[in-house]
């Protein structure tokens, strides 16, 4: 039987069950920002061992604020309500700091993206980010 990474975690470190509609906008980004690296990480990877430099550079191209603001761009009508509703509160959460690379637009968006990605992950709807995920890098053109 498969086991999901979060149920392994939660097991593996005796964490509780919380209510994820407790957690602010900007937590769900935290660990959306995280996954949504470990998934493009992994796809890179997957492709062949190649230079570290290699590596990095098809990475970072595909995490960086402005990528992930055309891809929510590009998400966003085909998003459930509630999806939706995630990335909007992610969106305009307020945060204390910026991307240095990247407009404030951009890194708006970029949080609202990396805030629905943390709620899939937390609500284990990897399916559904993993097509997401996908789509969003097929229509803004991203190859990995």
């Amino acid at each position: 039987m498969e086991e999901r990474l979060i149920y392994m975690t939660k097991e593996q470190f005796a964490l509780e069950d919380v209510d994820i509609r407790t957690y602010s906008p900007l937590t769900l980004a935290y660990i959306g920002d995280g996954i949504y690296d470990l998934i493009i990480r992994t796809v890179v990877v997957g492709r062949g061992n190649t230079s570290v430099n290699q590596l990095h550079y098809h990475t970072s191209h595909a995490v960086k604020a402005a990528t992930q603001a055309a891809m929510i761009t590009e998400l966003l009508p085909g998003l459930t309500e509630e999806e939706a509703d995630v990335y909007r509160r992610g969106r305009n959460a307020k945060s204390h700091t910026t991307a240095k690379n990247a407009s404030v637009s951009d890194y708006r968006n970029a949080t609202g993206f990396e805030a629905l990605m943390g709620y899939l992950y937390l609500t284990d709807q990897m399916d559904r980010m993993m097509e997401l995920v996908k789509l969003g890098l097929h229509k803004v053109g991203i190859r990995l």
